[in-house]
């Protein structure tokens, strides 16, 4: 599979596993396990996750299919606004560790703006990484407005990525907010790039699809880590789904894919609030 090293000289695979869902019905705790350790058998070694997913319930499902391959996985939560305080963001990380039976995250983000300010949250995830407990950190669902703020601040320009929706259909971010981040060599972490698991939508591929022996999402992942800092988190617990995703990390779509693509889902022609799901 393809890989991107991350600003912190880190080397991460361009597509990983989403767990947005996960933890939240028992009755489907073991195969949410069970499919978590296949995709790091295929290669989809970057696992995102949150405190709000299930509240908890996902990092405590993620935390026992990583249990005794620590080190295989590059791990990566989220904190939520309502406890993005500066004492608040030390809690729920602290918390979040506990849960996925680590001593350590990858990378913690904030998952989006709430009302405390950046510069609280900002301290904290630094002195999180100071102590050992993150080794670096991001944000996420942060507009250009936003971004911008938050690059002013001091320490800020050690941040890793922006995890926003982004797929072939919500194409916003390509005006403002993603050369911003280039400019800044900050990842774009890409959410809901297979819109939700709908390709119905996205037929108009299917001749990039062909030329590639691939499937419509296989395209979608392929273009949506087309560029030298963007990679994927989507999420499955279908085995052949991880297979598909997988192999898509091998895609590499050429100049008329691209031309094909653009032709059937426009790039922006103007500036839009970044979506939001």
């Amino acid at each position: 599979m393809r890989r991107i090293v991350l600003k912190d000289g880190r080397e991460i695979p361009v597509i990983g596993q989403g767990t947005w869902r996960m933890g939240e019905r028992p009755a489907e705790r073991q195969a949410e396990i069970a499919a978590l350790r296949a995709g790091i058998d295929l290669g989809l070694t970057l696992i995102d996750t949150a405190e709000m997913y299930g509240n908890g319930g996902a990092e405590t499902v993620v935390g026992e299919a990583i249990k005794g391959r620590r080190q295989e996985v590059y791990l990566v939560s989220k904190v939520l606004p309502s406890n993005a305080s500066f004492a608040g963001t030390i809690k729920a990380c602290e918390q979040s560790l506990k849960r996925l039976g680590t001593d350590h995250m990858d990378l913690y983000l904030l998952h989006w703006r709430g009302s405390y300010p950046l510069a609280d949250t900002l301290n904290a995830l630094r002195q999180l990484q100071t102590q050992g407990k993150i080794r670096s950190f991001g944000v996420s669902n942060l507009d250009t407005g936003d971004m911008k703020e938050w690059l002013a601040l001091p320490g800020a320009d050690a941040t890793i990525t922006n995890q926003i929706l982004y797929n072939v259909g919500v194409r916003g971010p390509e005006h403002d907010l993603g050369p911003l981040l280039a400019q800044h060599r900050i990842a774009l972490m890409a959410y809901c790039p297979l819109a939700q698991g709908d390709v119905t939508a996205f037929q108009k591929l299917e001749p990039v699809a062909k030329r590639h022996g691939a499937t419509v999402a296989q395209i979608m992942l392929a273009w949506v880590t087309r560029n030298p800092l963007s990679f994927a988190v989507p999420k499955s617990s279908n085995i052949a789904r991880l297979k598909e995703n997988a192999a898509a990390g091998d895609i590499v779509l050429t100049l008329q894919d691209l031309t094909d693509i653009d032709a059937a889902f426009p790039p922006p022609k103007k500036a839009v609030p970044l979506e939001m799901i």
